[in-house]
C-alpha cells in the first residue's frame, strides 16, 4: 500500500478525528528489527500507521489534533541521499506532505524539540505507555515543557492518557469499501496460491515445495508475501496447530493440512484447506473431513448481524462433538461432553479471530459480559479443525495421526455471510480433482 490511496486513507482519518473530540492522539511506528548480525527483515510497518496514513517506512510518529488548523502531523525520516543510496529512496517532509496527507511535517529529530508546543490545547492525550521506553521519555519530556509553557500561554496540557486502541482498534474491526477491495484481491490471490500447492502435491514433494509454490504465486500476483508463517503440514504434522518447520517429505496416503494467506497492500487473507497426498481421501480421512465441513458451514451460517461472535464457535463445537461421539473419538451425552470440555481433547482452539491489517486484527470480543454483536462490516474466520494425536490409544486406530482443519474468511453484511474465499476448492470432490489436475 502507498500513497496512491490517498483517499482511503483520508477518510480513516476523518472517521479517527471525529472519534477523537477534544482529544489530541500521538502513534508511533514499529521499529526496523534485526535478523542476526548486521543483516535486517524486510520492514513491516505498523498497521495503526497504515490504516491512518499509508505510510510504510521506519522512524514515524503521527499526531492528530481536532480543531486545529493543522489537525494532521507527520514527524518522519528525512531525505538523505547517502543514506537512500544503501537502504531505499525517502518521501521525507515533503513527500509526506505532498503524497500522504500531512497538514504539516517535519523530520523525526524534531519531534521533542516541536511536541510540548503541538500538545497544549488538549487536556487528553491518546498514547500507548509502556510500549516503548525511549517514546515513553520522550512524551513525558514534552509533557512536562508543555506545562512550563502553559504557565504562560494559558492553555490545556494532557494530564490524561488513554491507550489509542481504544477508539482506534474500534474503527479498525468495521472495514471501508475500500479495505474490502483488498481483502477481496487478497482472497483471490491465496485462492491461486492454494491451487498452485495443489496442483504440485504428490508423495515425495516436500512440504517446504508447497510453501515456495503459495507464496512465489503470492509474489508474482503482486502481493507482499505470505502474511503470516505458512503452515504445511503433512500427515502427523497436521496435529500440530502451529507447524512451520515446513521441511518433511509428503507421503502416499497421508492427508496435508496448509494454513496460508496473502498479505495484499498489508492487508490478509487467512485461509487452511486440506487435502489427500495421493488425490483420493481413504474411508476414515473422508469421515473425519466431512465431520469438519459440516461444522465449518454450520458455523459461517451463524454469522449475521444481531449474531454474537460466540456462535459461531458454539454451533461448531456441537457438530464436532457429535461427530466425534459418532466416529468413536469420544463417548457419552453431547450436552455432558461440551459442558465438560472433552471435546478439548481434538478440538482445542477458538473458531474465529478478526482477520484485516493483522492476521489476528484488532477489536474486542466481547463486552458488558457478553459476548460482541455481529455487524457488517466486520471480517473474521471460520476455521474448526481436528485432531488426533498419532500415539493416541483411545482413538480408533484408522483416526490417529489425522489432522484437518478449514478455514475461511467471513464478511458480515446485512443479509448472509459473504464468503471471501469461497473460490478455493474444499469439498472432498473439488478436492481430489484440484490434486489430480496436476497429475
Amino acid at each position: 500500500m502507498s500513497a496512491s490511496d490517498p483517499g482511503l486513507f483520508a477518510h480513516h482519518r476523518e472517521r479517527f478525528l471525529d472519534a477523537l473530540g477534544n482529544d489530541a492522539a500521538l502513534l508511533f511506528g514499529a521499529p526496523h528489527r534485526t535478523r542476526n548480525g548486521d543483516s535486517e527483515y524486510r520492514y513491516r510497518p505498523d498497521s495503526d500507521v497504515v490504516y491512518l496514513s499509508g505510510w510504510s517506512q521506519p522512524e514515524v510518529a503521527l499526531l492528530f489534533r481536532p480543531g486545529h488548523a493543522q489537525p494532521f502531523t507527520m514527524f518522519v525520516q528525512p531525505r538523505d541521499p547517502k543514506t537512500e543510496q544503501w537502504a531505499g529512496r525517502r518521501p521525507g517532509p515533503e513527500g509526506a506532505a505532498a503524497d500522504f496527507g500531512a497538514d504539516a511535517a517535519f523530520p523525526y529529530t524534531q519531534l521533542a524539540e516541536k511536541l510540548p508546543s503541538l500538545l497544549q490545547g488538549h487536556r487528553t492525550l491518546h498514547y500507548r505507555f509502556a510500549d516503548d521506553a525511549d517514546h515513553d521519555r520522550l512524551v513525558a519530556g514534552a509533557v512536562r515543557k508543555a506545562r512550563k509553557q502553559a504557565r504562560y500561554s494559558g492553555l490545556d496540557v494532557p494530564d490524561a492518557f488513554v491507550d489509542p486502541n481504544r477508539v482506534l482498534h474500534e474503527l479498525r474491526l468495521i472495514k471501508s469499501p475500500g479495505e474490502l477491495d483488498i481483502l477481496r484481491r487478497s482472497a483471490a490471490m491465496t485462492c491461486a496460491g492454494h491451487l498452485a500447492a495443489m496442483a504440485i502435491t504428490a508423495p515425495g514433494v516436500h512440504e517446504y515445495e508447497l510453501e515456495a509454490a503459495i507464496e512465489g504465486t503470492f509474489r508474482r500476483l503482486g502481493g507482499n508475501g505470505p502474511g503470516y508463517a505458512s503452515i504445511v503440514g503433512g500427515g502427523v504434522n497436521a496435529t500440530i496447530l502451529h507447524y512451520v518447520e515446513n521441511n518433511q517429505p509428503l507421503r502416499d496416503g497421508d492427508l496435508v493440512c496448509v494454513d496460508a494467506g496473502c498479505e495484499h497492500r498489508w492487508y490478509t487473507t487467512d485461509v487452511t484447506r486440506t487435502w489427500p497426498v495421493s488425490g483420493r481421501f481413504s474411508g476414515p480421512q473422508r469421515d473425519l473431513y466431512e465431520v469438519v465441513l459440516r461444522a465449518q458451514q454450520a458455523a459461517i451460517d451463524t454469522v449475521r448481524a444481531g449474531g454474537r461472535f460466540l456462535d459461531p464457535h458454539n454451533t461448531a463445537t456441537r457438530v464436532l462433538t457429535e461427530g466425534m461421539v459418532a466416529l468413536g473419538l469420544l463417548e457419552g451425552d453431547v450436552d455432558e461432553l461440551i459442558a465438560e470440555e472433552k471435546h478439548k481433547r481434538y478440538y482445542m482452539h477458538g473458531t474465529s479471530h478478526w482477520l484485516g491489517l493483522d492476521v489476528h486484527d484488532v477489536g474486542g470480543y466481547a463486552g458488558g459480559g457478553e459476548s460482541r454483536p455481529f455487524a457488517p462490516g466486520m471480517v473474521l474466520t471460520v476455521e474448526p479443525g481436528l485432531y488426533i494425536a498419532a500415539d493416541d490409544e483411545d482413538a480408533p486406530e484408522a483416526l490417529r495421526g489425522i489432522g484437518i482443519r478449514i478455514e475461511d474468511d467471513i464478511l458480515v453484511t446485512d443479509g448472509a455471510p459473504e464468503v471471501l474465499t469461497a473460490a478455493i476448492p474444499k469439498t472432498i470432490d473439488d478436492l481430489e480433482a484440484a490434486v489430480r489436475a496436476g497429475r
